[in-house]
C-alpha cells in the first residue's frame, strides 16, 4: 500500500473507500478543476514528478504564459487573439477546423490533449469547431496534400522549434544529387521542412499562425498548456457556451451504466 498514492475528489466514492481499505495515501483533487483542465494541478504534476520532471519549471512556464495574456491589452494578448482568430474565422468565414501541428515529436501527445480540450469545451448548442491533431514532418506526407489542395476551411497552428544546427553533420556522399546535404546535421533538414511547410501554407492563402519554442522542456510545455487552456476558455466565451461542462458525454456515461445494469452477468 505504501507504493500507491490515490488522487480523488474529497467525497465518498468507490476509489476513496478502496484507498482507505488498503491504507493508501490520498491526495485531494480540487472538484472545481475539470479533468481536461487538470494537467497543471496535482493530477498532472504528480505523475510528472514521478517521471523525474521539474514541476516547478512547468508551473513557472504556465505562469509566464498566463501573465503574457492576462496582463496585456486584449489586442495584444496571445490567448485573446488566438480565440478571436479561431471563432472569427468560424463564424464569419465558415472555417470549421482548427489544426494543431507541432514539428516536435515530444509534443505529439500535447496535440492529442488539445484535441480533447477544444472539442469537449466548445462543442455545445450546435457550436464549436473540429480540432485536428497533426505532426510534422510525418503528416507532410499524409495530410499536407489535403491542407493545400483541399477545401480552404481550416486554421493551422504550427509549433516550431530551434532545431537548426542540432545533430551530427552528415558525411560526404558519392552521389552528386545528395551534395546539398553534405556537412549538414539532421536539425538543418527538420528546420528547412518546418519553415517550408509554414511558408507554403501562407503562400496558398491558408490561415496560419506560428508558435515557436526553443526546445521541448518543462517550461515550454507548461506555457503551451496554460496558453491553450486560456485560449479555449476565451473561445467559449465568444461562443457563449460553458467551457467546463460536457453534458453530451455525461449522457453517454449514464446510458452505458444503464446497459451494464440490465445486461446478464457471466460467472
Amino acid at each position: 500500500a505504501a507504493a500507491f498514492t490515490v488522487l480523488t475528489e474529497p467525497k465518498p466514492s468507490a476509489l476513496t473507500r478502496f484507498a482507505e481499505a488498503h491504507g493508501m495515501a490520498t491526495l485531494v483533487h480540487d472538484p472545481g478543476v475539470g479533468g481536461r483542465y487538470s494537467a497543471l494541478s496535482n493530477v498532472g504534476l504528480l505523475p510528472a514528478a514521478l517521471a523525474g520532471l521539474d514541476v516547478r519549471a512547468i508551473r513557472a512556464g504556465a505562469s509566464a504564459a498566463l501573465d503574457a495574456s492576462l496582463k496585456a491589452p486584449a489586442a495584444e494578448s496571445p490567448a485573446a487573439l488566438g480565440a478571436a482568430l479561431n471563432i472569427g474565422l468560424a463564424t464569419e468565414k465558415g472555417f470549421g477546423v482548427t489544426v494543431l501541428m507541432p514539428y516536435v515529436d515530444a509534443l505529439a501527445p500535447l496535440a492529442f490533449w488539445f484535441r480533447q480540450l477544444w472539442a469537449e469545451s466548445l462543442g455545445k448548442d450546435g457550436k464549436g469547431t473540429l480540432p485536428a491533431n497533426s505532426l510534422g514532418t510525418v503528416d507532410q506526407h499524409s495530410q499536407l496534400q489535403l491542407y493545400l489542395g483541399g477545401p480552404n476551411d481550416k486554421l493551422y497552428t504550427l509549433i516550431l522549434s530551434d532545431v537548426a544546427g542540432q545533430g551530427r553533420p552528415s558525411k560526404p556522399s558519392d552521389d552528386a544529387e545528395l551534395a546539398y546535404l553534405t556537412g549538414r546535421p539532421l536539425g538543418d533538414l527538420l528546420d528547412a521542412e518546418q519553415r517550408a511547410t509554414a511558408e507554403t501554407l501562407i503562400r496558398n492563402g491558408r490561415p496560419t499562425r506560428i508558435m515557436t519554442v526553443a526546445r521541448a522542456d518543462e517550461a515550454s510545455m507548461g506555457a503551451l498548456m496554460a496558453h491553450f487552456e486560456l485560449e479555449t476558455i476565451l473561445a467559449a466565451r465568444l461562443l457563449d457556451v460553458d467551457p467546463f461542462d460536457q453534458p453530451a458525454v455525461e449522457e453517454g456515461k449514464v446510458l452505458a451504466r444503464a446497459y451494464l445494469d440490465r445486461a446478464p452477468k457471466t460467472t
